[in-house]
């Protein structure tokens, strides 16, 4: 079935919406993610329900139906298998690619990816530590959680973020906390939730809301 750029980027929303809390997503989170007045999401959301995408009954929240979920994760595979390649081949930083990726995510052609996926050897993961799903639709889960909820004296390694920002990509380059460095918690202040860590064999204060966004896994 055809869908529109715009029907795709709130399969991908209420995906990721769901996602985060592991039930059903509010018509206000929605117009709060894609900053949409609510009304119009009302609108999009009995268009998606007509095609069969998504379970809506009003006040009651969304869920994605079975076909809704596949074609959000067709999505998401092409999303994180773009902005690999943009990093990879074209040599774009990783705070760059986000929104390159949101266009080329609606091409339409499932021989493209497929073949965009041999070329890369078949990453397992995007630029950001997001896992990318398979040409089956598999989207292995990882094992991973924020550093604030972390206790002291736990290491593990950065491998992911929640927050995609520019701003956020930019600072974690600059201060070193990028993919693949290993890290210990060496304290954690209750005054203001800030965590003190161990990188490179200094300790580094981070902020609370970058302790909640950097996903370590240990």
């Amino acid at each position: 079935m055809i869908t529109s750029y715009t029907e795709e980027n709130y399969l991908k929303a209420i995906y990721h919406l769901h996602h985060e809390k592991n039930a059903s997503v509010s018509t206000n989170s929605i117009s709060e993610s894609l900053q949409t007045r609510a009304a119009s999401v009302t609108d999009m959301l009995k268009k998606l329900a007509d095609k069969g995408f998504i379970n809506y009954a009003k006040y009651q929240g969304v869920t994605l139906t079975d076909s809704g979920k596949q074609k959000a994760i067709e999505i998401i595979r092409k999303h994180r298998l773009w902005e690999v390649f943009l990093v990879e081949k074209l040599n774009f930083k990783w705070d760059e690619v986000h929104d390159l990726a949101e266009e080329l995510e609606h091409i339409n052609s499932e021989i493209l990816i497929n073949k965009l996926d041999e070329f890369l050897d078949f990453p397992k993961n995007d630029p950001h530590g997001d896992p990318i799903p398979d040409k089956n639709g598999v989207l292995k889960s990882q094992e991973v959680l924020p550093i604030h909820k972390l206790q002291i004296g736990d290491a593990g390694i950065i491998s992911g973020v929640k927050e995609h920002s520019k701003g956020f990509l930019q600072y974690l380059e600059k201060t070193g906390l990028t993919l693949g460095e290993t890290i210990k918690i060496v304290d954690k202040i209750d005054f203001d939730g800030s965590v003190i860590i161990n990188i490179h064999q200094k300790e580094q204060n981070i902020s609370r809301e970058v302790a909640k966004n950097l996903l370590i896994a240990i």
